[in-house]
């Protein structure tokens, strides 16, 4: 018989595998490099718990650090421009807003967002997949990059460039004079052409706009429409993923 060089790989990271997927747990750390505050949101999918209350405050140059658990899936946003009462947690945010809410809790953010989207292994397999998502629109440049991952397919997702800075202004979200946010071609028309859906929901019928490929351009590891997944999807087995707003 002979042996592969793909199966020798497998074969000496085994021992590895085993150690990275037996845990019953995943870190997620979340750190703020904006020159300003974020507030993240979080929500767990259906079925999935939602860690940190859903949401919480991170100044500048501030880290968290938190557990979710095994075969986790869901989504973790940026919130910018948000002020909250101390007692009642209620307040509003220019953009990624979950009803008024410094903590979700089950609600998602208003688009657009950049977002972040996970699923840590399933029943049926230990592989991660994690993506940087446009499909809703842009508001804060997002990196995620696994840490210790296995394999070589272990990928950074990212829009690290501000694409509000070259929005063009039938899709601008403004707020004080301010550009805040950038909506993505299907949240500006929702139309099905735009957003893949009914007779368009194909990758034969849907294309990406010329929104999307200028999107595209300027972020190449970002989710640009929704049949992206060959450059816009990653996958890994890592035990630690740490997610940067304005990453450097």
């Amino acid at each position: 018989m002979q042996i592969t060089s793909s199966f020798l790989i497998f074969f000496f990271h085994f021992p590895a595998l085993i150690s990275i997927t037996d845990g019953a747990t995943t870190e997620l750390t979340i750190q703020n490099n904006c020159n300003y505050s974020v507030w993240p949101g979080i929500l767990g999918n259906a079925g999935h718990s939602t860690p940190k209350e859903g949401g919480f405050h991170l100044c500048r140059g501030q880290q968290v650090t938190f557990q979710v658990p095994r075969h986790w899936s869901g989504r973790i946003w940026p919130r910018q421009g948000c002020s909250f009462d101390q007692s009642t947690k209620k307040g509003y945010c220019q953009t990624g807003d979950c009803s008024g809410m410094l903590e979700c809790r089950g609600i998602g953010g208003v688009p657009p967002a950049t977002l972040v989207e996970m699923t840590l292994g399933t029943s049926a397999s230990a592989l991660h997949f994690y993506d940087v998502s446009l499909l809703d629109g842009f508001n804060v440049p997002v990196s995620v990059v696994p840490i210790n991952g296995l394999g070589r397919e272990c990928g950074v997702a990212a829009c690290e460039a501000d694409l509000n800075a070259v929005c063009p202004s039938v899709l601008v979200i403004e707020r004080q004079g301010k550009v805040v946010g950038c909506k993505s071609a299907c949240l500006a028309a929702k139309s099905d052409s735009y957003c893949c859906r009914g007779e368009f929901a194909d990758p034969k019928a849907c294309k990406p706009s010329v929104f999307g490929i200028v999107f595209k351009a300027i972020c190449p590891r970002a989710y640009s429409f929704a049949f992206d997944e060959a450059s816009g999807l990653k996958t890994c087995i890592a035990p630690r993923y740490v997610i940067t707003f304005c990453p450097s």
